[in-house]
């Protein structure tokens, strides 16, 4: 069982060493990519849902 996961462990040394870690400049410019897509798809979605329930909201007016 421990042969087991030294071995395990081992691999997973080999493998983090082959990883390509990408530069601070790169990472932050990921990161604002991330946040600003975010926001984005956040405001499409609210005014999205604000567009649907304002035509439900008609609908049920309508039916009075």
């Amino acid at each position: 069982m421990f042969g087991n996961i030294y071995k395990f462990y081992n691999q997973v040394k080999q493998e983090v060493v082959k990883v390509t870690w990408p530069a601070k400049q790169e990472l932050m410019n990921s990161v604002l990519l991330v946040i600003s897509v975010v926001l984005i798809f956040g405001f499409i979605c609210l005014g999205a849902d604000y567009l649907i329930n304002s035509i439900v909201q008609m609908m049920l007016k309508i039916g009075k």
